[in-house]
This record gives C-alpha cells, sequence and structure tokens, in this order.
C-alpha cells in the first residue's frame, strides 16, 4: 500500500485526472514500480475504463510500459524525482563528499531529509558487499525506526507530534513504508543497546532517542529497521542553523555494534559534516533560466499529435499537469506560478490548477508567492527505479528494434579483451544468430567489440590490443595489429562498426556505441543476421539508422535514470 496524502476532501479547483494519475504512480513504487492492471484498479478504486485512460496517457509520456495487461515504471519517470533532486542540490553539492566518506570508512553513507512525520533518502554511497546495507533513493522511513528521524524530531512542536501520532494509530504496523520489515511488538525493544537506552520503539522510546540526539548532537539506530543493521547520524545545517538533512554511516552488527560505530566512526563522520556544512555556506550559482520544459508550441503540438493517435485514451489535463513538476531543477528550487507558467508552457491558469492539485497532495508547498517541490515527489517511483540498470534501460529498446528490423539485437559491455554479453532479444527466424547473456567473444572480431575499442584513449587501446590473443577465427578474421588499429581509427570516425564473417563464416552484424552523460562508450548495441539476409550497403542503409535511433533513445533514458543515481551498466 503507497502512502497517502491526509485524507482530506481535494479543493474544488484540484484536476481529478492529476489526483488519479499521482495515485498510480503511487501504488506502481509502492510495489516496486511492476503491477497487473486488475490489482491497480483494486489498489486505486478507479474504474477499469478510468485506469485504461491513465496507463495509456503515461505510456505516452514514457513513464510506464505496458507489458501486456501490466503496468511497468519506465526511466524518463525519474525526471519527476530528479527535478525535485536538482532543486534541493544536496545530492549534487553533498554527494561527492559522502562518496568519500565511504571510501574513507569503508562502509555505506548516506543523506536523508525530513518528508513529514518521516525520512526520505536522496544520496545512497554504497560498499559493495554480499550483504548490502543501503536503501534507495527515494525510499520512505518513518521517522521513529530510524537515526535521521531522532534529529528531525528534535525540532517538531506539537502539530508535528500529533500527526505523528495520528500516522501511528492509522498505521501500526507501517504498512504504508514497503520499503521497511512490518513493525515488531513494542515491547521487544530495539537491540538493549546502551546507547539506544534499551527501550522499545513507542512514544516514550522515541521521544526519548529524540531528546538525546538534541543534547548530544547524534543519534544511533541500534537495529530499529531490522536485525543486524546499525547507523550512526549527524545533522547537516545551513548557515542559518536549520537542519537540512541528515548524515549516516550504516553498518551491520557483524562489523560494528552501535557503540563501536560511534567511537570508531564519529570523527570522520564529523569532518565530513563540516565539510558539507562549508559547502552549503558557499554563495549559490546565479538562478538558471526559467525554461525548463519544451515551449507553448512544442507542448501544444505534442498533446494534439497524442490526442489525434489516441483519442479519448489520452488525457491532456494529466500529461500537462505533471509538465508542471518538470519546472523546478537546479537554481529554480522556488518559482512563482507565472515563472512555472513560462517553464512549461502553460497557461496560467492551468498552472495554477495543477499546483494546487500538487499542494494537496502533498507535492508542493507554497510559501509567500512562491513554490517549491516536497520531498514527496520522490515517491512518485523513484525509488524502484532508481536501482535500475542499464541492461533493463535497453531491453524494452531492443525488443521494439527487434520488431522493426527483423533480426536479433544484442547488447554488451567490454570486459578486458573480450565482449560480454548483458541484454539480448532474438529473433523468430528458423535461422537465427543464437548467443545467450553472459557470452564472451574476443573483442577485435566483434562489431561491438570494436566500436567498444574505439572509443578507448590511444594508449589503453593499443596496451589491450599488444596483450591480446589475437587470431584468425575465419578466413577473413583480421589479425595484423597495425591493420586493426587502422580499423578501429575508421571505426571511431564513423560511429559504427561492421564485421563481415571475421567472428564466424556467415555472420554479418553492425554495432553503433551506447554513451553515458559523459559521452563516453560503456556499452555497445548490434543487429546481427545472416550474410544472405543483407549486402554490407544494405545494413547501413536499413539497419545503421534504426540501430543509431535505438541508442538514443537508450542514452536518453540512461542519462535520466543515471542523474543522481549509480547506474549499473554490466
Amino acid at each position: 500500500m503507497a502512502v497517502k496524502a491526509p485524507h482530506t476532501d481535494p479543493p474544488a479547483e484540484a484536476v481529478g485526472p492529476l489526483l488519479r494519475g499521482v495515485a498510480v504512480l503511487r501504488e506502481l513504487g509502492a510495489a516496486d514500480g511492476r503491477l497487473p492492471l486488475g490489482e491497480l484498479v483494486r489498489a486505486t478504486g478507479l474504474a477499469r475504463a478510468t485506469l485504461d485512460r491513465v496507463a495509456a496517457t503515461l505510456a505516452r509520456m514514457g513513464y510506464l510500459r505496458l507489458e501486456s495487461h501490466t503496468a511497468v515504471l519506465a526511466p524518463r519517470l525519474m525526471e519527476l524525482g530528479n527535478a525535485y533532486l536538482a532543486a534541493v542540490r544536496l545530492p549534487g553539492l553533498l554527494g561527492p563528499l559522502a562518496e568519500e566518506l565511504a571510501d574513507e570508512l569503508d562502509e555505506s553513507v548516506s543523506l536523508a531529509v525530513p518528508d513529514g512525520d518521516a525520512v526520505r533518502f536522496v544520496h545512497q554511497s554504497t560498499r559493495r558487499r554480499a550483504m548490502s546495507l543501503s536503501f534507495r533513493i527515494g525510499d520512505l522511513l518513518p521517522a521513529e525506526r530510524t537515526a535521521p528521524g531522532a534529529l528531525f524530531a528534535a525540532a517538531w512542536g506539537d502539530e508535528e507530534w500529533a500527526r505523528w501520532r495520528a500516522r501511528r494509530a492509522a498505521d501500526p504496523n507501517d504498512s504504508g513504508f514497503p520499503a521497511v520489515p512490518p513493525r515488531e511488538d513494542e515491547d521487544e525493544g530495539a537491540g538493549g543497546g546502551e546507547d539506544d537506552g534499551g527501550v522499545g520503539k513507542g512514544e516514550g522510546a522515541f521521544k526519548s532517542r529524540t531528546a538525546k540526539a538534541r543534547k548530544a548532537g547524534l543519534a544511533l539506530d541500534d537495529q530499529l529497521i531490522e536485525p543486524g543493521l546499525v547507523a550512526l547520524s549527524l545533522p547537516v545545517r545551513d548557515p542559518r542553523g536549520l537542519t537540512v538533512c541528515a548524515l549516516s554511516v550504516v553498518s551491520h552488527t557483524s562489523r560494528h555494534s552501535a557503540a563501536s560505530l560511534r567511537r570508531s566512526l564519529l570523527p570522520g563522520a564529523r569532518k565530513a559534516v563540516a565539510a558539507m556544512e562549508d559547502r552549503l555556506a558557499a554563495p549559490s550559482p546565479a538562478p538558471a533560466s526559467p525554461v525548463a520544459a519544451p515551449p507553448a508550441a512544442g507542448l501544444a503540438a505534442w498533446t494534439t499529435a497524442s490526442k489525434q493517435e489516441l483519442g479519448a485514451d489520452f488525457v491532456e489535463s494529466l500529461a500537462r499537469g505533471l509538465t508542471v513538476l518538470t519546472a523546478f531543477g537546479e537554481g529554480r528550487a522556488d518559482l512563482t506560478l507565472s515563472a512555472v507558467a513560462e517553464a512549461t508552457g502553460l497557461a496560467r491558469a492551468t498552472a495554477r490548477r495543477a499546483l494546487i492539485t500538487f499542494g494537496h497532495l502533498g507535492l508542493v508547498t507554497a510559501h509567500d508567492r512562491s513554490f517549491s517541490l516536497t520531498p514527496g515527489v520522490l515517491g512518485l517511483g523513484h525509488a524502484p527505479l532508481s536501482r535500475t540498470t542499464l541492461p533493463e534501460i535497453a531491453a524494452p529498446h531492443l525488443a521494439a528494434l527487434v520488431r522493426r528490423v527483423h533480426d536479433s539485437a544484442s547488447l554488451a559491455v567490454l570486459d578486458g579483451d573480450a565482449i560480454r554479453y548483458t541484454a539480448r532479444v532474438a529473433t523468430s527466424r528458423i535461422m537465427s544468430v543464437h548467443i545467450t547473456i553472459g557470452t564472451r567473444l574476443p573483442a577485435y572480431a566483434a562489431s561491438m567489440g570494436r566500436v567498444l575499442l574505439a572509443d578507448l584513449p590511444p594508449d589503453e587501446r593499443a596496451a589491450l590490443l599488444a596483450r591480446s590473443d589475437i587470431r584468425p577465427l575465419t578466413p577473413r578474421t583480421v589479425t595484423g595489429r597495425e591493420r586493426l588499429a587502422a580499423l578501429l581509427d575508421e571505426v571511431a570516425a564513423a560511429g559504427h562498426a561492421l564485421i563481415d564473417e571475421e567472428l564466424e563464416e556467415g555472420l554479418r552484424s553492425l554495432a553503433v556505441p551506447v554513451r553515458d552523460a559523459d559521452g563516453r562508450a560503456v556499452a555497445a548495441l548490434n543487429v546481427a543476421m545472416h550474410s544472405s539476409r543483407r549486402t554490407p550497403a544494405r545494413c547501413r542503409a536499413e539497419v545503421l539508422p534504426e540501430l543509431r535511433r535505438t541508442a538514443a533513445a537508450i542514452e536518453e533514458e540512461l542519462r535520466i535514470a543515471g542523474r543522481f543515481s549509480r547506474i549499473t551498466v554490466a
């Protein structure tokens, strides 16, 4: 069950389709990004016809995919959460310091912000171990079960405590927090450590930990979330002295007790916090231009074309309303109504109704005459998507490519002097290329290998070729190192590689690079076929444009997904 806004009737000016669209995205996020449409109907209470229209509109926007009768969140949806993360500046500004601390301590480090009576993670620097101790960016946790929660609650007044009690009464088992295990009995305690007072998880225990956190300027999680997990948290304050986030060092009882975590890691954590506060005190960059989304003509043309294609299945008010969230970003944390309308190309009245709706849903807050996003925007499916891998991003695009060219398509990465297949969609032809995920092939003789080798710095490429076991695999295999070096220069200039029966007789393949936001070729994409299917000239004329179109679509989603999350490419 997704965490919902307080149960109040929406204002008269709220946009109904926007309320329903957010409800769908929240339920999908709580279900780890995938739900059959029938279950979405039950979870949201929407009529099936209404849900189908909402899902079709979100699919048109690229925010979800419809796989048979199942809705699946798509990486493009992360642009909404990215708008909040860019606006709040914390991941970009403080994330590198968190990474340095994680390297220094060899423990996972996170940054969390308050979100009502809960905490939400905005950055993770994870240690890669068999037992992972990190949450996902966007995960929501009840304040009383975390170390950052005690730090944030130190500033609560009567209203915040009353809201916390109401939430506890309405959801005693924490079913609204899918990122944490169900709550144990209140009397079981939190691990019994001396730093936590050996008390349980009820109101008295939480208030006790909050008082200790206020006095000590730090908080400990001694297995509050689940057995074995311990964390140390410190507040990070802005120049006004307000706590804007909490830095947490997370470990396991096999490595540290709560007490030893404090003794061993506190000095390094305090040094990192001091550096973070120095960065927060530094002058902010000049505000960026408010233009963040397509101009009015572009948005109008897109919605018109979508309406013509989908008819009644396209809900224009939902699409336009969600566009409002993308108006915010780096240098655009606080926007007036006029600035939102200008950034999105929407009429002021349309932007105003969307902002009123988001305010009711807890996604936007108003102060004076400006608006800003809340951490709740990360609740629109950001958490499950923050662990997306490049093969997962590529898979639906590979399937679409295969449907267009009627030949098998693959994704591969460089693995030493070989390529390793990480994603693949095969054609249904009687005679086709049969390769499985994980297959390794020599890079020098494969189209994807040549694309990836061509992107390496010259010295690194030369060294790799020098240590490679280069031998003929067919009579047509190029084995001369000077000739290979020249071919790689040609591939780099052309932006693609075509292999004609060098890897296997009768096999012809064409590949292009897949680049990350920095322009590095992190993977390669190819189409492979029997040489009788197309001549090399036809491959370039018919297949190359489709390969480049597919690579561009993958790169765009990789850029969005990887803006604040570390995307695994293999």
